[in-house]
């Protein structure tokens, strides 16, 4: 009979996320940083162009023109914390009553200089440790989804308060990809740092999550993205990030817009009425023809401006683009882009499993 309450209560509130805050790395590692790099392909031989030429046409691929590396003294961890504080500050909640911490990353802690993970314990128990939370009611765990993690981190938080089992969840996406990342690999300039962290909770009022979706193809995909040795054949056998661009490409152009249409159709709300699409940060042509994909489902073309951006200066810190982003648009802090309430938004990303999820919000 409590329970049926309690479920009761919830079930007459909305899940709306009611706060937001981001740790991004103060160093800025430009383009040009990159020149003195000895790029190899794949059997370790010299790649024939010259630095700057190879350089300019990631740029035209990728948009990225900057990206940042967490300082040598902070792990990600340290970084998720950050994070965490601005946004428990954000929602002007007690931290003590938090039901869960969910923490998306990929590799752990690594300290500078090195390429070990540290995962032992969770890097969730360590922001709780951080947050200095007395409460051993508050479960804090880590999922490894890839690139989707923290969209996925959203969608269970949601779960957890629509059970009944949670109220408040903090969920985290953060990754110092820098640290994991071969010299001699031209994917190499990709890579950044940076934490994003929400507060999820049932509000009788406020923004409220609309519908979701998830996918993991592993049949074929498995493999897309994976740990591998070294370009530089002479050196040591270290395992770096790595991955099969151009199949990564061709998969997230199908399967995110079909992720997007059905999590949208779910959520009966008009395409019409569809604000903003945050994006993971993933590569700016790729993100840009899967949007174009998405709209082409509905015969439709992308309306202007509905695509907020900054993967130009800060590069692909993988679990933490969405939220990094969500959060700067939110506190007005990126050009030319708002949210205001009653907005529908969808969040979407594709990455490592490979995984494809979306979640369609109203602010």
């Amino acid at each position: 009979m409590v329970l049926s309450n309690i479920l009761f209560q919830i079930n007459d509130m909305k899940i709306a996320i009611t706060g937001t805050g981001s740790y991004i790395p103060s160093k800025v590692i430009t383009n040009k940083d990159f020149e003195e790099h000895h790029f190899l392909n794949v059997d370790g031989s010299s790649i024939k162009h010259e630095n700057t030429v190879i350089i300019d046409k990631f740029r035209a691929i990728t948009g990225i023109e900057e990206r940042r590396y967490a300082d040598k003294n902070l792990k990600t961890s340290d970084m998720a914390f950050l994070a965490a504080e601005k946004a428990i500050a954000n929602a002007g909640i007690d931290k003590e009553e938090l039901d869960y911490i969910i923490f998306a990353h990929n590799f752990g802690d690594v300290t500078y200089g090195q390429t070990q993970s540290d995962l032992l314990p969770s890097l969730a128990t360590r922001v709780k440790h951080h947050l200095r939370i007395k409460n051993p009611r508050c479960v804090a765990y880590d999922i490894i989804f890839g690139c989707p993690g923290w969209v996925e981190g959203v969608i269970q938080a949601n779960a957890f308060i629509k059970s009944g089992l949670a109220k408040k969840c903090l969920v985290i996406g953060a990754d110092t990809l820098s640290r994991i990342t071969d010299r001699n690999d031209r994917d190499s300039m990709i890579y950044a740092d940076g934490a994003g962290a929400t507060v999820v909770e049932a509000k009788k009022d406020g923004g409220q999550i609309l519908a979701h979706a998830t996918a993991t193809y592993s049949f074929d995909e498995a493999f897309f993205l994976f740990y591998g040795e070294t370009y530089n054949q002479k050196k040591e056998d270290t395992k770096y990030i790595k991955m099969h661009g151009r199949k990564i490409y061709e998969f997230a152009l199908t399967k995110v817009p079909e992720a997007m249409k059905q999590c949208l159709e779910e959520s009966n709300v008009e395409i019409s009425k569809l604000k903003k699409i945050f994006i993971h940060q993933a590569n700016e042509k790729m993100d840009e023809a899967i949007i174009q994909r998405f709209y082409k489902l509905h015969q439709l073309e992308v309306p202007e401006g509905v695509m907020p951006m900054n993967i130009s200066k800060f590069g692909n810190s993988s679990v933490a683009t969405i939220p990094t982003l969500f959060d700067m648009v939110r506190n007005g802090k990126l050009k030319d882009h708002r949210i205001q309430t009653g907005d529908v938004i969808i969040f979407a990303s594709v990455g490592a499993g490979m995984n494809v999820n979306a979640i369609v919000y109203q602010v």
